[in-house]
């Protein structure tokens, strides 16, 4: 039996990591890694660049989303561009992706400060099949996890960047050899209830009202103190004045 054709498409730390991991698992699953397709994103520095890694091994690395050759599997990790049904028929067995979030919960971006926003105690990370829709597909494989009391976002996006990593070096041998029992996501909308956001909708949740009681202005500035990112800021005399986050020795 020839070896399965996988195509990886990813960006971020957790990206490079989970191609790493498949490359290291090439010989053992019996893969052909057929080519990836990535980003380059500036905020995560220059030690995660998944082009390199790929040129390193060998591996093609694709221009164009168009570009997608027929395979067995597409696996998709923190990839930026949406995939239509042309480019998900190119896998004849799968099509999945990794999302940093609990599903339905948080489908789209910035999960991690919208749980803490409306104060969660559960978060996780989940493998669903891709379909034509933004995160919508079934679900596969989940991980949840309490979120600490008082988190903060970078702390939350640390606890799931873990929870990812290890949940898709432990599932990856079941998704090459088909070894899952979907769950659509309708199924659980009424036990944890969905949302869906957009990058764009945190430049609204930066901006701080000191009008706010103490406990919203906390929550809030947690939520959107990423590192990387333009902080949380309030407005005084018509000028930015930026929330940092200090330590403070107890008296």
């Amino acid at each position: 039996m020839p070896s399965k054709r996988i195509i990886f498409m990813g960006s971020k730390p957790i990206g490079y990591e989970c191609l790493a991991y498949l490359i290291s698992q090439r010989a053992e699953l019996d893969l052909e890694i057929a080519g990836i397709l990535t980003n380059r994103r500036s905020e995560f520095g220059n030690a995660h660049d998944l082009t390199a890694l790929a040129a390193a091994h060998g591996i093609p690395v694709l221009a164009r989303l168009n570009d997608l050759p027929a395979c067995d599997i597409i696996y998709s990790v923190q990839y930026h561009e949406i995939l239509k049904a042309e480019h998900i028929d190119k896998a004849t067995q799968i099509a999945v992706n990794l999302h940093m979030a609990p599903l339905p919960e948080y489908r789209g971006s910035n999960q991690f400060s919208f749980a803490i926003l409306e104060n969660k105690t559960e978060f996780g990370t989940t493998i669903h099949r891709i379909d034509t829709r933004i995160d919508h597909g079934d679900i596969l494989f989940q991980k949840r996890f309490p979120i600490p009391q008082n988190c903060w976002v970078n702390d939350l996006y640390q606890l799931t960047y873990n929870a990812s990593l290890h949940l898709f070096r432990q599932t990856l041998a079941h998704i090459v050899h088909g070894q899952y029992q979907p769950v659509a996501q309708q199924l659980l909308v009424a036990k944890y209830g969905t949302s869906l956001h957009m990058r764009k909708e945190m430049n609204a949740l930066k901006q701080i009202d000191l009008d706010w009681d103490d406990e919203r202005i906390d929550r809030q500035v947690r939520a959107t103190s990423m590192l990387g990112f333009e902080p949380p800021y309030c407005i005084i005399g018509g000028q930015k004045v930026y929330f940092c986050k200090e330590w403070v020795k107890p008296s």
